[in-house]
């Protein structure tokens, strides 16, 4: 698969993606214009991450990452793969289904192990909402493991654009409710929250989810896959062999999450307690988050899944020098966006945030925004660990991937922790940005290593010399605009969100601009393909 033809493949995705990150940028903006981020907002993310924790694993790469291969085997079947798809999706339909029945009788349980200083005397309102929350969503394990599955039965079949489509449905949902109880009440807080605005929040969140996995029903019977409700594990063996150790790999990333969620919520009760009022726990971090993946996943994921059934393929030819090729092309063209998006993120995120989050206070949105440059560090590295991770995909590999997430979680919860205990309460969701950066870079090395057992050696110098490069393209083109930002204190001054929006344009253009020409002068050859897709893609678009 050559630079173009990739291009081409990820072009729709990337731009259902584009959309559909817009989409839930916006709802992201409304949730906090509604709850803030201090604890009500805590208590609602702490509820629906539980879910979403499952469904960003098995994106990434977990549980039904093996559908891939698996049915790209099983075309050749004397049924075309319809039974072995049939079954598997039914048998793990069932395992969604008894995890949310368990989930929701332990509710209480699960609120104590992702927010234990919930329980602290003096926050018991704030305990019973999570678990109201809680209960609303958990039935969202169900539809997003669904939606995955269907997913990836539509990928195995070289369908991708609905799976970065139907989240859109999903957002739009979501949106809505939010806008209507902000239409009717500007701010709900903890004491004025009523049963009703749980539920409708709650089940609101849930029901996008619903959506989002049936829209795909239509698409998989239009790929030639009759799914039908099939019991038996009859040839489901090896998936489940492979998928024992990618459970394992789940859980293993599950703690590392939850010590997030952990350390998150006891500091902003901490804070509380302190009597701090800005919100420096778990939203700003899911808020900050939320944008760094922004990059990651319009270019990163639409490339990666685009290449995940060509992998697979060369892996079944056992064509093992051309998957390492195909590796490397695809990090160096991520690269061209991951490399100055995270050297933006990390220069100007506290200006991005005072923007982006005008429904808060500017003490608020600007720790969203110290938050964000902490996780930019890591964006590049987490970008190229996915890539590798999808060559262990390729090669049916679960076992191997469980080594680096092992490493990647005993760092970041090694320093959270430390950071917990040594950093002032309101510092601490910064210090997790950190650590998720220190984390992810050196995991980075430990999975080059560990590939080497399927590519052969797998040199860091083949991407390492464009990637630095793009760096210096990066750091030239933006550090003046940093430099005058600073000069005039831009970051800190108040003033209306119009000159406010003006900087950031001003500042995001002229860096902008000046990354691609500094990129051009040191010769990236990825920067000419970038701009002939996008030239493409636009001509076919007005032929249109």
């Amino acid at each position: 698969m050559k630079n173009n033809e990739l291009f081409r493949a990820s072009g729709i995705m990337a731009v259902g993606t584009i959309l559909s990150r817009i989409t839930g940028f916006i709802r992201a903006l409304l949730a906090v214009a509604v709850l803030g981020t201090a604890l009500l907002a805590d208590t609602y993310n702490v509820a629906n991450t539980m879910p979403n924790i499952l469904y960003n694993l098995l994106v990434g790469g977990a549980l039904t990452a093996i559908f891939v291969p698996q049915l790209v085997r099983s075309f050749s079947d004397e049924d075309g793969g319809h039974g072995f798809a049939s079954r598997l999706v039914t048998t793990i339909s069932g395992i969604l289904l008894a995890l949310v029945a368990i989930g929701v009788i332990f509710a209480p349980a699960l609120v104590k192990i992702y927010a234990p200083e919930f329980s602290t005397p003096g926050f018991e309102t704030e305990r019973e909402i999570a678990i109201a929350f809680t209960r609303y969503c958990l039935p969202q394990i169900f539809f997003l493991g669904l939606f995955t599955m269907l997913g990836q039965v539509a990928n195995a079949r070289g369908s991708f654009a609905p799976l970065m489509w139907a989240p859109i449905a999903n957002n739009l949902v979501v949106i809505a409710v939010f806008a209507a109880i902000l239409a009717f009440q500007h701010t709900i807080t903890i004491d004025s929250i009523t049963d009703l605005q749980v539920q409708l929040l709650g089940w609101g969140t849930t029901l996008g989810v619903v959506i989002q996995a049936l829209i795909l029903i239509p698409v998989v019977k239009r790929s030639g896959i009759q799914l039908r409700l099939t019991f038996g594990v009859k040839g489901l063996g090896k998936s489940f062999g492979l998928a024992g150790w990618t459970l394992l790999y789940v859980l293993i990333s599950q703690l590392g999450y939850l010590v997030t969620v952990n350390v998150a919520t006891s500091a902003a009760v901490r804070s509380a307690q302190a009597g701090i009022e800005t919100g420096v726990g778990f939203t700003p971090y899911t808020s900050a988050y939320y944008i760094m993946l922004l990059p990651y996943s319009i270019v990163t994921i639409s490339i990666v899944t685009a290449l995940l059934p060509h992998l697979s393929k060369l892996a079944i030819a056992k064509d093992f020098e051309e998957v390492r090729k195909q590796l490397i092309r695809a990090i160096r063209m991520v690269g061209v966006v991951t490399v100055p998006s995270a050297v933006a993120l990390l220069l100007f995120g506290p200006l991005m945030t005072e923007v982006l989050y005008m429904g808060i206070s500017l003490e608020d949105s600007r720790y969203i925004g110290f938050v964000l440059s902490a996780l930019s560090l890591g964006l590049v590295a987490f970008s190229i660990n996915l890539i590798l991770i999808r060559g262990f995909n390729a090669f049916e590999d679960t076992r191997t991937q469980v080594t680096s997430i092992i490493i990647i979680n005993v760092i970041s919860v090694a320093l959270s922790y430390l950071f917990l205990a040594t950093l002032d309460s309101n510092w601490v969701t910064v210090g997790l940005g950190v650590a998720f950066s220190i984390s992810y870079i050196v995991g980075l090395f430990v999975t080059i290593g560990l590939l080497k057992k399927h590519v052969g050696r797998l040199q860091i110098s083949q991407f390492a010399s464009q990637h630095g490069r793009l760096f210096a393209a990066s750091i030239i083109g933006m550090f003046p605009f940093f430099a005058l930002a600073q000069y005039f204190g831009w970051a800190y001054e108040e003033t209306t969100l119009t000159m406010r929006t003006l900087r950031l344009a001003l500042v995001l253009i002229g860096s902008g601009v000046a990354y691609l020409l500094m990129a051009r002068l040191l010769k990236v050859s990825e920067i000419a393909g970038l701009k002939a897709f996008a030239t493409k893609a636009l001509q076919r678009a007005r032929k249109k």
